[in-house]
């Protein structure tokens, strides 16, 4: 299914609330993406932010892209929790991430997520991009809003490993949340693959709500 849902996909977009959200999301897939291909474009952005949660960001996004040729990584400081109270701001963004970048795939948090930045960068990706596959990634957390995903990548475990070592890493400033854990990241990953049936035994989940059928 990865190398179909490839073709013709060259440039993609990843849209972050917070400096981990699109690693713990959507990391594995990408890095699959990146051993399938060698000829994508990133556009790689993450809105919540302060000095110390930033540096950790691009650091995680340098590590994450390492092996991309062409790639922008945007780190903006908006307030964590706060998103949607400057929500004119933020749709200012999107606007100008239309205006710069043309994407095949766009990566974007949950529609059904709790977490309110979450839920309004999902809504605005849909506003912004009406003519682009879009999959809808998921973050465990406190408040219990996973469901059931309908699209499945499916993942070795070396990559889960890769994924969450990195996420383990990178992101010193959450390793006192009760949830940020290597047991969690990888139980998600393996409760994914027991869902989809998958070969290697984990798998990253989606929520895909609209899909063109080109015949």
């Amino acid at each position: 299914m990865i190398p179909s849902l490839l073709q013709g996909t060259r440039r993609v977009l990843c849209i972050g609330a917070h400096s981990d959200d699109i690693e713990i999301g959507c990391g594995g897939a990408l890095l699959r993406f990146m051993e399938l291909s060698k000829d994508l474009e990133f556009h790689w952005i993450v809105f919540c932010s302060n000095a110390e949660r930033a540096k950790e960001a691009r650091k995680s996004a340098a590590w994450f892209l390492r092996n991309v040729r062409r790639k922008e990584i945007i780190i903006k400081s908006f307030r964590d929790g706060f998103l949607p109270y400057t929500g004119g701001e933020v749709k200012d963004c999107f606007e100008e991430i239309k205006s710069t970048f043309k994407p095949d795939l766009v990566f974007t948090h949950c529609r059904h997520d709790l977490h309110q930045d979450h839920r309004l960068l999902c809504e605005l990706t849909w506003n912004t991009f009406r003519h682009h596959l879009i999959l809808e990634y998921e973050i465990p957390k406190y408040d219990a809003d996973l469901r059931s995903p309908n699209l499945f990548v499916p993942l070795l475990k070396s990559i889960c490993g890769a994924k969450v070592r990195a996420l383990m890493r990178h992101f010193g400033t959450q390793r006192n949340k009760h949830w940020f854990s290597e047991d969690l990241f990888m139980g998600l990953l393996r409760l994914r693959g027991v869902e989809a049936a998958s070969p290697t035994g984990f798998a990253e989940g989606f929520y895909c709500r609209k899909m063109l059928l080109d015949l």
